[in-house]
C-alpha cells in the first residue's frame, strides 16, 4: 500500500514521514471526554507559551521554519498557536477524526493531513514533487506544488503537500470510517517525536471510538518504509 520513489530518496535522504491508518470508527461530532482534553491541552500550551516568542524557538519549528523558507513560506502552525495562546482561541469541534489530528499538531507541532481511506488509490506514494503537478485544496482551490516540494500522492493524484497542506477529494467527513493520518518531518524531527505524535491521535481516537482498530504506524523514508507500534 505505501511507497518511496527516488526523487524523495535523492531530494530528502535525512527527512521521513509517518503514516497511520484507523479503521472502523465512528466518526462522532464531539465527545465530552475529547473535550476536556481540549480545554487542557489549552491550558498547558498557554503556561508552556506564556511568552509567545518562546514558540519560535522549540526544536519542532526550528525545523519545519527551516523547511519552508526554502520555499519563501512561513510554518503555519506558529500563527495558529499564537491564535490559540494569545488570542485565547479555543481549539475546534469538527468531528473527532479532525479534532484529534489538530490537538496533535498543536500539543507536538508536527504537520499532519488527515484522509478518508475510503478515497485513497493505493498505492500511497512519499515523492518530492516536479513543479508541475496540480490538485485542488481542502478550501477547493486549484493549486500548483511547488518543485521539490514533500508531497503524499496516489494513483488519482496529490493527496497531501507540505507546503499547500491536504486536497479536497480525500477530505475526512462525518461519514469517514477508515482514516489515514501523514505526518511530514523534515530533518531535524526525529522518528520519536513521529511515534510520540501519532500515538496521541490514536490515544484520543480510541477515547471516543474504542472499537476502532488502529494499525500499526509506517515510517517512510529514504532507507525504506519501517512499521512501528505506536
Amino acid at each position: 500500500m505505501f511507497e518511496v520513489s527516488e526523487r524523495w530518496k535523492h531530494a530528502y535522504p535525512d527527512a521521513m514521514v509517518g503514516m497511520l491508518v484507523v479503521r472502523d470508527v465512528t466518526n462522532l461530532t464531539s465527545h465530552p471526554e475529547l473535550e476536556k482534553r481540549k480545554r487542557a491541552l489549552e491550558a498547558e500550551l498557554r503556561s508552556r507559551f506564556a511568552e509567545p516568542e518562546d514558540i519560535k524557538s522549540v526544536g519542532a519549528i526550528k525545523a519545519y521554519t527551516a523547511y519552508y523558507k526554502r520555499f519563501e513560506k512561513t510554518y503555519h502552525i506558529v500563527l495558529q498557536m499564537k491564535t490559540l495562546v494569545v488570542k485565547q482561541k479555543p481549539l475546534p469541534t469538527v468531528s473527532g477524526l479532525v479534532d484529534v489530528m489538530f490537538m496533535a499538531e498543536m500539543k507536538n507541532l508536527l504537520l499532519t493531513a488527515g484522509h478518508d481511506l475510503a478515497t485513497v488509490v493505493p498505492p500511497v506514494t512519499l515523492d518530492a514533487s516536479a513543479g508541475t503537478e496540480s490538485y485542488v485544496k481542502l478550501n477547493q482551490e486549484p493549486q500548483v506544488a511547488k518543485a521539490g516540494g514533500m508531497m503524499v500522492v496516489d494513483r488519482e493524484g496529490i493527496l497531501s503537500a507540505i507546503v499547500y497542506g491536504p486536497d479536497y477529494r480525500s477530505r475526512i467527513s462525518a461519514q469517514t470510517r477508515d482514516a489515514l493520518y501523514v505526518v511530514y518531518a523534515p530533518d531535524g524531527i526525529t522518528k520519536g517525536q513521529v511515534g510520540g505524535h501519532l500515538r496521541d491521535i490514536k490515544e484520543n481516537i480510541l477515547l471516543f471510538c474504542p472499537s476502532a482498530r488502529v494499525e500499526p504506524a509506517r515510517i517512510l523514508s529514504a532507507r525504506g518504509i519501517e512499521e512501528l507500534e505506536v
